[in-house]
C-alpha cells in the first residue's frame, strides 16, 4: 500500500522543521520520512510527529520559554518549526487569555479554580489560527504554493488569513449552508472559497479525492495531507495553559470535540511537559463535549463501545458538526485512560451556556465554547465532574462569528422615546 502524498519539490534532505524526526503511525509505530504524508504505507494508520525533543536542564528550557515571543512560537524548541519561525511572515497566534472565572464558577457551584482559556482573541477569532501557523511552515518546507482546506467554516478562515500574509494563493472548501458570519470571514481574505453542497464529511470525501489528481498538485490541505504538522499547533493550548497556571498542570479540562485531534493534541502536549520536567507529574482528567445534533463520540463512550459510529450532523454547533470524527476512538481512550468522560448537551442548552459564560465573565463564546460550558455544566449536576479541584474550559472562537444561534432570544431591554419620563416608566431607573 502506497503512502498517501503530493507530489512536492522539496527533497527529503532538505527539510529542516526543527525538533521533528520523524513521521510515526499511532498504530504499529513504523516511521516515514518528513514530508506531506498523513496516512501509514504499512497500516494506513494515522500518522503524526515524532520527536527528538531537548533534553537536560528543564529550569533552562523554562526560561527559554519564559523569554520568547508572546505567540505559539515561544514553545518553537517543542513544535515541528524552524528555528527562524517567528522571524516569518505569519499571523503569530496564541498566548491568549487563561480568564480566572471566579463569577462563572459561583453559577456553577464550583469551589476550587475554574478558569476559561478564550481562544477568540486568536488573529481570526479562534484556535485554528495555531493549527495553520504550523501548517503554513510545512508547506513552505515541502514547497507546496496552494493552501487549501476542507472546513466548517473557521479554520477556512484561518487558511485564508494565514496564506494572504504568507504570500500563498489559498483554495477553501466547505458546507454551502455555513453561518454567513463565517463566510464572509473566510472569503475577505481574497482566496478561493468553493461551497460544496452536502455536510462537512462530504467536503472532506471531495478534498481527499483533490488531493490524488493532477489538479491538487502543488497543494497543501492542511487538515488532510500536512495534517501530522497540523494537529500539533493545537498542543500549544496545552503548553500555555499550564505555563498560564504557573507551570502546574490542571486537574480537569473541558474540551470540544469536532474530528477529536483538538482533545487529542492537549493530552500529547501535557505528556511532553511532564517527561521533560516542565510541570510535576501528577494525575489530570479530560472531558470531551459534543452537541447533541452530532455527538457520536459520547454515544460511544456512554454505551462502553470503542468504535464511534459516524452520524448525520443536526445542530447549530456547525463548527463540531463532523459526524465521522477521525480521532473519535482516541478520544475515546484518553477519556478512559484518564478518568474523564464524553458529554453532550441539546441545542437549547448551547444557548444558556453561551448566555451564562458572557453574563458572568464577559466572554461572548461561539457555539462550540457554549457546547463546552454547558457539559461543564451537565457533568457537574451529575457529580461526574469535581467542582473542589483546578478545572480548565475551553472556548474556542468568538461568538460574533455564531450570531444566529442567540440572536433570536437576544435583543434590547426595552425601547423608549429619548425622555427621562420614558426611562423612569420603562422601570430601568
Amino acid at each position: 500500500m502506497a503512502v498517501q502524498t503530493v507530489a512536492n519539490t522539496t527533497e527529503p534532505s532538505d527539510i529542516s522543521l526543527g525538533p521533528a524526526a520523524a513521521l510515526s503511525c499511532r498504530e504499529c509505530g513504523e516511521r516515514t520520512p518528513l514530508g506531506p504524508h498523513f496516512a501509514c504505507g504499512a497500516c494506513f494508520g494515522p500518522l503524526e510527529i515524532a520527536y527528538d525533543l531537548p533534553t537536560g536542564d528543564a529550569e533552562a528550557l523554562r526560561k527559554q520559554i519564559e523569554a520568547g515571543p508572546n505567540s505559539i512560537w515561544r514553545y518553537a524548541p517543542l513544535l515541528p518549526v524552524p528555528a527562524d519561525v517567528a522571524a516569518k511572515p505569519n499571523l503569530n497566534p496564541g498566548f491568549t487569555k487563561l480568564v480566572r472565572a471566579d463569577n462563572l464558577a459561583r453559577e456553577l457551584g464550583v469551589t476550587g479554580e475554574l478558569h476559561v482559556k478564550d481562544d477568540s482573541g486568536n488573529p481570526t477569532h479562534s484556535f485554528k489560527d495555531r493549527v495553520v501557523a504550523i501548517a503554513v511552515e510545512a508547506a513552505r518546507a515541502f514547497g507546496f504554493t496552494t493552501l487549501s482546506c476542507s472546513s466548517t467554516g473557521n479554520l477556512a478562515g484561518a487558511v485564508g488569513a494565514a496564506a494572504a500574509r504568507a504570500g500563498l494563493r489559498s483554495c477553501v472548501f466547505i458546507p454551502h449552508d455555513l453561518e454567513q458570519g463565517k463566510v464572509v470571514m473566510a472569503a475577505v481574505y481574497g482566496g478561493e472559497l468553493v461551497g460544496i453542497e452536502g455536510t462537512y464529511d462530504d467536503v472532506n470525501r471531495f478534498c481527499s479525492e483533490l488531493i490524488g489528481d493532477p489538479a491538487g498538485e502543488g497543494w497543501g490541505f492542511v487538515n488532510v495531507n500536512l495534517r501530522p504538522y497540523y494537529a500539533e499547533g493545537s498542543k500549544t493550548l496545552a503548553y500555555e495553559i499550564c505555563e498560564q497556571l504557573g507551570w502546574r498542570l490542571p486537574d480537569q479540562l473541558v474540551i470540544p470535540i469536532a474530528s477529536g485531534s483538538q482533545l487529542t493534541k492537549i493530552d500529547k502536549g501535557l505528556r511532553e511537559l511532564i517527561a521533560l520536567g516542565l510541570v510535576e507529574d501528577r494525575p489530570y482528567r479530560i472531558f470531551g463535549a459534543q452537541a447533541e445534533g452530532c455527538s457520536p463520540v459520547s454515544r460511544a463512550f456512554k454505551a462502553g463501545h470503542d468504535v464511534v459510529r459516524p452520524v448525520r450532523p443536526d445542530t447549530i454547533a456547525k463548527s463540531l458538526a463532523i459526524g465521522n470524527p477521525a480521532d473519535g476512538p482516541y478520544v475515546l481512550d484518553i477519556a478512559r485512560r484518564t478518568g474523564g468522560a464524553v458529554e453532550d448537551v441539546n441545542d437549547g442548552q448551547v444557548v444558556e451556556a453561551i448566555k451564562l459564560l458572557a453574563r458572568t465573565e464577559g466572554v461572548f463564546a461561539e457555539t462550540a465554547g457554549g457546547v463546552t460550558v454547558g457539559v461543564t455544566r451537565k457533568l457537574i449536576e451529575a457529580g461526574v465532574l469535581d467542582p473542589a479541584l483546578t478545572t480548565v474550559v475551553l472556548n474556542t472562537g468568538d461568538g460574533l462569528k455564531t450570531l444566529d444561534a442567540v440572536a433570536p432570544t437576544t435583543g434590547p431591554s426595552a425601547v423608549i422615546r429619548p425622555s427621562l419620563d420614558a426611562f423612569r416608566a420603562a422601570g430601568l431607573a
